[in-house]
C-alpha cells in the first residue's frame, strides 16, 4: 500500500477543523484517515478491522454534528480509532493501549468527545436516550446519536433501550452499522432479519413531506406526531404485508445505505438531523474496508497484532515449543470430554474463536451454540439444558459474565443445576484495560450458596478441573483461568477427579506460608526460587489452594497451626476475594495469625501489558519476594 502525504488529515486537530472542509474533500480525508490507522496499527497493535469499517461514518458524523456539544455514543470502542484521531489525539495515538497512554476504548475521563464508557456491547441506546432526556430537561438543543453494530444489536440491553426509546419523547438517531460481524460472524434471528430488511427511499420522503406539512399547520404535537408514526407504519405494513420491527416500536426506519459513501452519508445525516422523534438509519459496511487482508479475513484482522502493511503478512512471535494458551487447552479438553460424555454441550456468547469453542464446533457443530452477544441468555439457556439432562460448558469472559450475575443466581444456583461456567480472561487481561479485566468474579460469586469456584495453577490442573466439573452431582461449577499461555508444553495428561474443596502443598517450609489461588501461583514459585538463588535463609511453604469455595479446611488448619505469618495471593480484587475468604475462615475458627493479602487494589486498574500491570499492583514475582522479605 502506497503511503499518502496526508494533505488534509495533517490540517485537522479537532472536528471544528473538519467542518471547515468542502464536502467534496471528504473522500480524500477518509482515504488518508484509513491509511493512517493501518500504518499506526501495523506497529502498535489494536483493533484494526472494526475501525476501518466505520471511517466514512466517523468523518460524516463529526462533519454534520457539532461535537462535542452534540453527543455521539459509540457501542464498543473497537470501532472508534478514527474518532480518536479526529478528536485531538492523533499526535498521541502511538501510545494507544500502552501503559499510561491513550485508553483502549473511548472514555469521558480521556476526552470530552468520548461521551460514555464503551468497552462492553449493547449499552449505547440506553445511554443515548438518557442523554436525550437530560438535554430536554435542562433545555439544551443537543443532538444525540447512538452508533451500534448488528452484533451488539443482539444483546438484550439494546432491546430494552429500544423499548424505552419508543415510549419516551426524544429525537435521538440510532445508526445501525450492519457488517454481519461482531468479532466472529453475527448469529441468530436478528442477523437474518437485517439481511432481509429493506425499504424504499420514496416512502420515507413521502412521510417526511406529510410531517413537514402537518408541522407547518401546527398539527404535529408530540401526541399527534406519535399517532402519525403509528398510522403510517400501519399503512406500510398493510401495503407490504410485513412489519418492520423498528417501526413497530414507533422508531422511524431509514433503509440501508452504503456505509462507505461519505458524501451520501453526509447528505442523509443532514436530512435526518432536524427530524423529530426517534430514528434509525441502517448502514451496510464492510469490516476491514480498504485493506484487502482485513476485508478477506475480518475475524483474524479484528486484532491482528503487528503486520507488514505492504504484504499483509502478520508478524507473529515465535511460538514453537511454547505452551498453548489456556483457552486452547479448554477447547481441546472440551472436545475430548464431549467424545466420552454425550451429554456435554458447549455455549458461548459470540466468542467461539476467542474462547476456542470453535475446536469442538468443527467436529460437533450440533452440540455447540453461539448465542450472540447475550451473556445473561447464555447462562439461562445453559441452565435450561442442564435442567433437562444435559451438561453445558458455558464459556464467558470473566468481565462479560458480570452481565449475567442474576442469571447465575436465579436460574442456575437456586436450582443447583449441573452447569459448568468457564470464565476465560480472568484476572488482569492487559491492554484492553479496566472494562475487560476479570477482577470481580471471585468476590461476586463466592457469596452465592452452592457455587463451586476453582482455578487451575497450570494447564494439567485445568484438564483435571474440567473433568471433575462434568461428573454427576457437582452443581454450578465455576472454573476461572487467565488470558495467555500457560507453563506446560506437555499438557496432554490423563484426566483425574479433583476432590472438591481440596488444595495441595507444593513446598514445605517453616517460616512463612504462601497460599495462592490459580495461575498466579507460578509467580510465587518464581519468587521463592529467586530468594533461594540469592541465598535467603527463609523457609517458605507454598500451597496451591485450587478452590476459593469451598476452601480446604484441612490445609487451613495445618497452616494456622504451623505458621504465624501467612500470605494470600490472587489475580482478582482483594476486597471480598480469596484472601478475604481465608481471613474469614481464620476469624471464624479463632485463629490468631498475621495475614497479608495480595491482589488487585480497590480501584480500576489501567491498561498495559500483563507483566507491567502485575508489577503495578504488586503481584509479580519481584513484588511477592519483597512482601515475603518484609514479613
Amino acid at each position: 500500500m502506497k503511503e499518502l502525504t496526508y494533505e488534509i488529515l495533517n490540517k485537522i486537530e479537532t472536528p471544528s477543523d473538519l467542518r471547515k472542509l468542502k464536502v467534496e474533500q471528504l473522500p480524500q480525508l477518509c482515504e488518508e484517515l484509513r491509511d493512517d490507522i493501518i500504518h499506526e496499527l501495523s506497529v502498535n497493535p489494536g483493533h484494526l478491522a472494526s475501525s476501518l469499517g466505520v471511517v466514512e461514518l466517523t468523518v460524516a458524523l463529526h462533519y454534520v454534528y457539532n461535537t462535542p456539544e452534540d453527543r455521539i455514543v459509540w457501542d464498543v470502542g473497537h470501532q472508534a480509532y478514527g474518532h480518536k484521531i479526529l478528536t485531538g489525539r492523533r499526535k498521541t495515538f502511538n501510545t494507544n493501549r500502552k501503559l499510561h497512554g491513550l485508553r483502549p476504548f473511548p472514555s469521558p475521563a480521556e476526552s470530552e468527545y468520548d461521551t460514555f464508557t464503551c468497552g462492553h456491547a449493547s449499552n449505547s441506546i440506553s445511554a443515548a436516550i438518557g442523554m436525550a432526556v437530560a438535554a430536554k430537561a435542562l433545555g439544551k438543543k443537543r443532538k444525540v446519536v447512538a452508533v451500534i453494530g448488528d452484533g451488539a444489536m443482539s444483546g438484550g440491553l439494546a432491546f430494552e433501550g429500544l423499548n424505552n426509546v419508543s415510549s419516551t419523547p426524544n429525537d435521538i438517531l440510532i445508526i445501525l452499522n450492519d457488517n454481519n460481524m461482531s468479532i466472529d460472524r453475527s448469529v441468530g434471528g436478528m442477523k437474518q432479519y437485517l439481511l432481509n430488511l429493506n425499504k424504499t427511499e420514496t416512502y420515507n420522503n413521502v412521510r417526511h413531506r406529510i410531517a413537514t406539512w402537518l408541522r407547518g399547520k401546527g398539527m404535529l404535537s408530540d401526541q399527534r406526531k406519535h399517532g402519525l408514526i403509528r398510522l403510517t407504519n400501519a399503512l406500510k405494513s398493510a401495503i407490504s404485508h410485513q412489519q418492520n420491527v423498528f417501526e413497530g416500536m414507533n422508531i422511524r426506519y431509514f433503509s440501508p445505505i452504503d456505509g462507505h459513501d461519505v458524501i451520501g452519508i453526509v447528505r442523509v445525516l443532514r436530512q435526518l438531523k432536524d427530524f423529530e422523534g426517534p430514528k434509525l438509519l441502517h448502514l451496510h459496511t464492510v469490516k476491514g474496508k480498504g485493506y484487502k487482508p482485513a476485508e478477506e479475513n475480518a475475524i483474524t484482522w479484528h486484532a491482528p497484532g503487528k503486520f507488514d502493511v505492504d504484504t499483509g503478512e502478520r508478524i507473529v512471535s515465535e511460538c514453537e515449543g511454547q505452551p498453548l494458551k489456556f483457552q486452547e487447552i479448554f477447547g481441546h479438553t472440551l472436545l475430548e470430554l464431549a467424545k466420552s460424555n454425550d451429554r456435554i454441550v458447549g455455549v458461548t456468547p459470540a466468542m467461539p474463536s476467542g474462547c476456542s469453542l470453535n475446536i469442538m464446533m468443527k467436529e460437533m457443530p450440533s452440540r455447540c451454540f453461539d448465542v450472540g452477544i447475550a451473556e445473561g441468555h447464555a447462562v439461562t439457556f445453559s441452565a435450561g439444558m442442564a435442567k433437562d439432562g444435559l451438561t453445558p460448558f458455558c464459556n464467558i469472559y470473566s468481565a462479560f459474565a458480570q452481565r449475567a450475575y442474576d442469571n447465575i443466581i436465579h436460574d442456575a444456583a437456586i436450582l443447583g443445576l449441573p452447569l459448568v461456567i468457564c470464565l476465560d480472561r480472568a484476572g488482569l487481561v492487559g491492554e484492553d484495560g479496566p472494562t475487560h479485566h476479570g477482577a470481580f468474579d471471585i468476590a461476586s460469586l463466592r457469596v452465592i450458596p452452592g457455587v463451586t469456584i476453582a482455578s487451575p495453577m497450570d494447564e494439567r490442573e485445568l484438564r483435571h478441573l474440567m473433568y471433575t466439573a462434568q461428573l454427576p452431582g457437582k452443581g454450578v461449577f465455576v472454573i476461572r483461568y487467565p488470558r495467555g499461555r500457560g507453563v506446560c508444553p506437555d499438557w496432554q495428561c490423563p484426566m483425574e477427579e479433583v476432590p472438591v474443596g481440596t488444595g495441595r502443598r507444593l513446598r514445605e517450609g517453616t517460616d512463612v506460608a504462601v497460599l495462592s489461588f490459580g495461575p498466579i501461583g507460578n509467580n510465587v514459585t518464581q519468587a521463592i526460587k529467586s530468594l533461594e538463588e540469592e541465598g535467603s535463609s527463609l523457609s517458605i511453604a507454598h500451597y496451591d489452594m485450587r478452590f476459593a469455595k469451598p476452601l480446604d479446611h484441612t490445609l487451613l488448619e495445618e497452616v494456622s497451626t504451623r505458621f504465624d505469618r501467612i500470605v494470600t495471593i490472587e489475580d482478582g480484587c482483594i476486597a471480598g476475594g480469596f484472601g478475604s475468604a481465608v481471613a474469614e475462615w481464620f476469624s471464624d475458627h479463632g485463629k490468631q495469625v498475621s495475614l497479608h493479602r495480595l491482589g488487585l487494589p480497590d480501584q480500576f486498574v489501567e491498561h498495559g501489558t500483563v507483566d507491567e500491570l502485575q508489577q503495578l499492583v504488586g503481584i509479580d514475582a519481584e513484588s511477592i519476594k519483597k512482601t515475603i522479605l518484609s514479613l
